[in-house]
């Protein structure tokens, strides 16, 4: 990006007759740049969306700061005097960039100083400085152009550069390599965990419409993530890390709307920054296990997760029937049913039971789970349960070699 002059573009000089007048209307003002930065905040506070929410000290320290250095580089500068504050400016807005404030409410902040200034030197000027007033007027205008220029360049120039550096963090979190080093020299936070989410598009993707696919699922989930989001892609979409504790209904809900083209998204969660690689590595499989669009956890895919050689799935896989123990007969009832090839008959009889007792725990057994015995996927999910639950209490009976 190319570095703008520290001097903003000037004005056609004013003749003999109203330089003396602009100097003094200019030197009037400035024993009152402190109050005119308080009227600044005070404006700011009333009429740009979301300035209340800022920190208090960023409100009543630096933002007033940074509009005493615009108040007084302008005055300096129609006095005739170098402005020594513009690079202070310039590293405001790279600060606001890396603090996420919307660039919309800084350049607002520039103009409401405009009207404060204006305001001012319509109230300094006395009966014969009309002309001094005019050129100081489109002298300010000529002055605020060229800073909202400056700090647009130095707000994009500090995002990129925090971009990048968020980047540079979730590659360190999904491939384990020293997370909390890489945070603490690019100045970010750490979360405790992280929801680490890995998308892709439903049919393959060339690698520029794999990374738009991405950025897409990005602005929609920030939102939910209160903006605190990391992302990195890869030739199918990529990772993205929300902190841990972002609610799976808002990831639904952000993904399912406005137009936008369907994302299929695997779901892990990571307890700790250790946890992530893990996580994301699980998020992946899922996301390539799944078939339809939508967020998908571990739950929703789990039997094909499992067959597929996944070696962290078979005690989710087991524990599917962990709701059912405590309540007498509800595993035997499922087993039986199994066994008796779905026969609600064979099975009252295998276990001495009358029919409609079977219904009632087979019932009582799909409110507990979530599965359904009679379909084809309980069925499965079941079946495969049980299977891995007598496999451990055979290996742990000796029957089973260990």
């Amino acid at each position: 990006m190319s570095q703008r002059s520290a001097s903003p573009p000037q004005a056609s000089e004013p003749g003999e007759d109203i330089r003396e007048q602009v100097v003094r209307m200019a030197a009037r003002l400035e024993p009152g740049i402190n109050q005119l930065a308080r009227l600044v905040v005070e404006r700011q506070r009333a009429e740009v969306p979301g300035f209340d929410r800022l920190p208090g000290d960023m409100q009543d320290l630096e933002i007033a700061s940074a509009a005493r250095h615009t108040i007084r580089g302008f005055l300096r500068s129609a006095q005739g005097l170098a402005d020594t504050d513009a690079e202070v400016l310039r590293e405001r807005a790279i600060q606001r960039a890396s603090e996420g404030v919307h660039l919309t409410g800084l350049l607002r902040g520039y103009h409401v100083a405009t009207e404060v200034v204006t305001d001012a030197l319509c109230a300094a000027a006395r009966p014969g400085e009309e002309a001094a007033l005019l050129w100081l007027t489109r002298r300010l205008f000529t002055t605020v152009n060229s800073l909202v220029e400056q700090a647009t360049e130095a707000y994009l120039l500090g995002m990129a550069g925090q971009q990048e550096a968020k980047r540079e963090l979730a590659a360190a979190l999904v491939r384990g390599d020293a997370p909390q080093e890489v945070a603490a020299r690019c100045g970010l936070p750490l979360e405790p965990g992280y929801l680490v989410l890995s998308v892709r598009a439903p049919v393959p993707q060339e690698p520029v419409a794999a990374r738009r696919l991405l950025h897409q699922v990005l602005v929609r989930l920030a939102p939910a993530a209160d903006g605190r989001v990391l992302s990195l892609p890869n030739e199918q979409g990529g990772h993205i890390l929300l902190p841990l504790g972002t609610p799976h209904a808002d990831l639904v809900r952000h993904l399912s709307t406005g137009p936008s083209r369907p994302v299929i998204a695997g779901a892990a969660l990571a307890a700790t920054p250790g946890d992530v690689p893990a996580a994301a590595e699980q998020a992946h499989r899922i996301a390539a296990i799944a078939r339809t669009p939508g967020v998908h956890r571990l739950q929703d895919v789990l039997l094909d997760y499992h067959l597929a050689g996944s070696k962290d799935s078979a005690a989710e896989l087991a524990a599917l029937l962990d709701p059912l123990d405590g309540h007498a007969g509800l595993v035997e009832a499922v087993a039986a049913f199994l066994d008796c090839d779905l026969d609600r008959r064979r099975t009252a009889q295998a276990l001495r039971v009358h029919p409609n007792t079977v219904d009632n725990r087979l019932a009582r057994a799909a409110q507990l789970t979530g599965l359904d015995p009679h379909t084809t996927h309980g069925v499965q999910l079941f079946g495969a349960a049980l299977t891995l639950r007598r496999l451990a209490e055979g290996s742990a009976t000796g029957f089973l070699p260990g």
